[in-house]
């Protein structure tokens, strides 16, 4: 039976390959399109603020080709092209091509790919590479989270911070219009009684930011899957206090992803009970 740390390479690997081909394929974009934003090559899903483009989908067909080739037999979860939300048996890949689309649009340099493998719906092998930047965080379940800038690998930790009111915190938002307006007053809310807000835009770049302590929290509202699965276990693995979705979850105005400092993690679950974000949000 294959290993968690064997699964990992293979998160890793795939992933970077991935990231190698939205960088080429970005430059590809947006050399055959003045206004990339309103390019034959973007279309929506959800909503008309919620893009994706000929890039997102051409990664996960060439991750979903690269890992049936590694693992015939493994079930396969994305973004994209779909697959099933029940937990089978055996390995799943969780995967999410391009987290951050509008970023990759905009040339804003924060988005990444995801990669999860799962076993029974919990997260045991994942990667995300920060693809603009060339960054890969990894972690298998019990083994650690690193993170690799090309010089080898290195230890995550998240941050010692002591108090709620220094936490540095990151978020995200969904893209209707009524989801926004719930997350506009829990914001109003917490923002007083933290240091500040950072909304990169990308779950899984969020999550590994909590894990190498470049922020102390972060939570969100409607995350699916593919966009926790590689990210929580890399903070988990890292120190971080986890809460995730069930594994069937669709998101929604559903159930909050969050991973906080341990220091401050009593303190901030406690937070967001008191404003009413640690459940559902209507």
């Amino acid at each position: 039976m294959t290993s968690a740390a064997e699964l990992t390479a293979i998160a890793v690997d795939v992933a970077r390959d991935a990231a190698a081909l939205i960088r080429t394929r970005r430059g590809d974009l947006i050399e055959h399109a003045a206004a990339p934003m309103h390019s034959s090559a973007v279309s929506t899903k959800s909503t008309p603020t919620d893009p994706v483009t000929v890039v997102d989908t051409e990664a996960e067909a060439a991750i979903r080709a690269h890992l049936h080739r590694l693992r015939p037999d493994d079930a396969f979860l994305g973004e994209e092209d779909g697959g099933s939300l029940e937990v089978p048996s055996g390995v799943r890949w969780v995967v999410d091509p391009i987290d951050g689309t509008v970023n990759f649009l905009y040339g804003i340099p924060a988005y990444s790919v995801s990669i999860a493998a799962q076993i029974d719906g919990v997260s045991v092998a994942g990667a995300v590479v920060d693809v603009a930047r060339s960054i890969v965080y990894s972690a298998t379940r019990g083994g650690g989270a690193v993170r690799d800038d090309g010089t080898g690998p290195h230890p995550l930790r998240a941050n010692a911070v002591s108090s709620v009111s220094l936490a540095l915190v990151a978020t995200g938002f969904g893209y209707g219009a009524d989801r926004r307006r719930a997350q506009g007053r829990v914001i109003a809310e917490l923002l007083p009684r933290i240091r500040d807000i950072r909304r990169v835009g990308s779950a899984a770049l969020d999550l590994c930011m909590v894990a190498s302590g470049a922020v102390d929290a972060h939570f969100e509202h409607g995350l699916n899957p593919w966009d926790w699965a590689a990210g929580a276990l890399i903070a988990e693995e890292a120190g971080a206090v986890v809460r995730t979705p069930g594994p069937q979850s669709r998101g929604g105005e559903g159930p909050v992803t969050i991973a906080v400092a341990p220091g401050i993690a009593t303190e901030f679950l406690a937070l967001l009970d008191e404003i009413g974000a640690s459940g559902p949000i209507s």
